[in-house]
């Protein structure tokens, strides 16, 4: 993607030009969406979360390390790790119990890292299509916790491991209930798992957020 020339402007002018120049290029090369400020401009939405910038980059930070470790223990399995306001879950397939237990304490020792849920099975790898079904079946618990009306669907992160929902998040007990209720009600579904971190509704108030109506 070729940036926009500028002319010697004032700081703040140039860097107003800057930016309109790399949205516009942005939009009429197809690049990939630019993260500013805690939004997602050039795809049309703002994403909305209930973590700070910083600990949405801890997250990212996090995930890749720990995929980077995880490789270099030449564990045979399908491991993957995913990161949410610094509680990481681990789930997929290694060999056996020695594979897990290493997995686990590697990860934990990340920097940042507040606890390790371990859900590795011991068993042989997923197939292509146990793993197409999961990205299908996690589609549609995204789909209808946003068609609900009394929860905050961007609340939720839903993962999916061969059909078990997982539930991460920062929500309430009201929120927790439901989000998980409305996950168990999608055809498919075999389980769902709660990994939250609890908020009191005080607490949720103090985030900027709106309950959803009871």
């Amino acid at each position: 993607m070729n940036l926009p020339n500028l002319p010697n402007l004032p700081k703040p002018f140039a860097f107003t030009r800057l930016l309109a120049g790399l949205l516009l290029a942005a939009s009429a090369a197809g690049c990939a969406p630019l993260l500013v400020g805690g939004a997602v401009i050039g795809s049309g939405l703002v994403a909305t979360d209930r973590r700070t910038t910083g600990t949405q980059i801890e997250d990212q930070s996090i995930e890749l390390k720990a995929a980077s470790r995880v490789r270099e223990l030449a564990t045979l399995g399908n491991v993957k790790v995913v990161s949410y306001n610094r509680v990481v879950l681990l789930i997929g397939e290694v060999p056996g119990e020695k594979e897990k237990s290493a997995v686990q304490a590697v990860v934990a020792r990340i920097e940042n890292v507040k606890t390790v849920v371990n859900e590795l099975a011991v068993l042989g790898n997923s197939s292509v299509g146990s793993r197409s079904n999961d990205a299908l079946l996690g589609a549609k618990v995204k789909a209808t916790l946003v068609d609900a009306k009394d929860v905050q669907s961007n609340a939720f992160k839903v993962v999916t491991e061969r059909g078990t929902i997982y539930l991460m998040g920062r929500v309430t007990e009201r929120e927790a209930t439901r989000g998980a209720d409305i996950a168990r009600s999608v055809s498919g579904v075999q389980k769902v798992v709660r990994v939250f971190e609890m908020l009191s509704e005080q607490e949720l108030a103090t985030l900027g957020t709106t309950p959803a109506p009871k």
